[in-house]
């Protein structure tokens, strides 16, 4: 592999000077810093709450109450390792985990592994699809879901496929505050503080299979698949961006510094979806579980555990269906570009296809085919009669048995000093990845097995 330049880095990786050398660390300076290093990371873990991650997290807190909020702070190290890993590959080889894939191993690696992440993703689109119309209707009951479902299809491909790559990330920044709305319930709300915190740092688990489903689909929904290959295309992109990788493919230049810059935005993305997804549970068992509401069937179930924000409200039924459908649309337009695009980087490398966002439609066809494709099948998955809800739980069941192989791969690519150099996985970087592994492979069999 060809060395990089120890100081080939510029602009961000480099803080303003005073007279004499002294860098500049102005609090709003600090502050500007932060929010500019925010990127693949940030819109990684925003993604990871989307639609199904919602009915995940809110069927887990109806059903079981806080018995998983543990999950969440087991969650967000394996969360950070596996991404982490994700985000080094990227800038390190300058391409995405699907071509890196196909240079390393051979077809019959390469080809499994793209197929059970597009129809994963498929499946994962078709839901998040369905569950924003579902929502939409709530609001506007007397249009066809169909012609609703239709409408944000469009909508999605109009803005993956001809907004441009800079513009669109800015995009998907602000969606992210849609997810706000379930912080701002929990202090609205009469919360058991101390049994909350206590039973999210001590485990809680039944062996029967309904726990350990909601338990594969909370792992599956929190690391899922599409989230590896998207962070790691995206970060080929943000460095594409900067300039530090022309679209040819070329040797990144990358730092320490830089990669450092990478790390503080996917742990902060992690942790931003892993306290989301906290807060979701919790009001669901709060207001949902403590209601007699076990099982969410419908949008309007759902929307429910919103309804302590604007109880003081008129109408505040309807309000919480709005909050609820504003925060489920909102996601659905970040999540299903990036579902689509993930599968679409993978099909493009795996196949040597010009490929990225930062490219127009002229210059990938096939790669935007793929997101076309994609979604448009997701949505003729909407017609043959899944119940919305029911699907976003079992994409996040799929979600976490497919991991598990694919995290094995992440491991040895990670760790390969020929590969990724000096930015290979350190011992502590390690233990993660294979805890992650551990974990998702053990909850996968122990669902299996109570199926069996």
């Amino acid at each position: 592999m060809t060395e990089r330049p120890a100081d080939a880095v510029h602009g961000a990786d480099a803080l303003p000077e005073r007279e004499g050398g002294a860098p500049v660390a102005r609090p709003q300076r600090r502050v500007g810093r932060l929010l500019k290093i925010l990127g693949p990371g940030l819109v990684t873990g925003a993604a990871d709450d989307d639609p199904s991650g919602i009915a995940t997290y809110s069927q887990a807190g109806a059903q079981f109450g806080f018995a998983t909020l543990w999950t969440m702070l087991l969650t967000f190290p394996l969360m950070v390792a596996v991404q982490d890993a994700c985000m080094r590959i990227g800038a390190v080889t300058g391409k995405g985990l699907a071509a890196v894939v196909r240079d390393q191993y051979p077809k019959r690696v390469l080809y499994p592994v793209v197929a059970l992440l597009v129809s994963a993703n498929t499946f994962n689109i078709g839901s998040d699809i369905g569950a924003m119309a579902a929502s939409t209707q709530l609001l506007m009951p007397g249009i066809p879901i169909a012609a609703i479902a239709i409408a944000f299809v469009v909508l999605i491909i109009g803005l993956e496929v001809f907004i441009s790559y800079k513009v669109y990330i800015r995009i998907l920044k602000w969606l992210a505050l849609a997810l706000f709305a379930y912080v701002v319930t929990a202090f609205l709300i009469t919360v058991p503080w101390n049994k909350a915190l206590l039973v999210t740092v001590i485990p809680h688990v039944q062996l029967d299979r309904s726990f350990l489903y909601i338990v594969v689909g909370i792992f599956g929904t929190t690391i899922s698949p599409y989230l590896f290959f998207w962070q790691t295309s995206n970060t080929v992109e943000d460095e594409i961006a900067e300039r530090r990788e022309d679209v040819g493919g070329s040797v990144p230049r990358i730092s320490k510094n830089y990669v450092r810059r990478l790390r503080i935005d996917t742990t902060i993305g992690m942790f931003f979806s892993n306290l989301i997804a906290w807060f979701i549970i919790l009001v669901g068992a709060v207001v949902l579980n403590t209601a007699g509401v076990t099982n969410i069937t419908t949008a309007a179930d759902a929307a429910k555990a919103l309804q302590p924000l604007v109880n003081s409200f008129p109408n505040s039924g309807y309000i919480a269906q709005l909050i609820f459908a504003i925060g489920v649309i909102g996601i659905g337009l970040m999540s299903i570009p990036v579902l689509a695009g993930s599968s679409a980087y993978a099909v493009a490398e795996a196949f040597r296809w010009h490929e990225g966002l930062s490219r127009r439609f002229t210059q990938a066809r096939g790669f935007y085919a793929v997101i076309i494709a994609g979604t448009l099948i997701g949505l003729l998955l909407n017609f043959v009669g899944l119940d919305p809800l029911q699907a976003l739980v079992l994409t996040a069941v799929i979600n976490g048995i497919v991991a598990v192989p694919l995290i094995f791969l992440i491991i040895r690519l990670s760790s390969r000093h020929g590969l990724m150099g000096e930015h290979r996985s350190g011992p502590w970087s390690r233990v993660g990845l294979w805890t992650a592994f551990a974990v998702m492979a053990a909850a996968a069999i122990a669902l299996l097995l109570t199926t069996i």
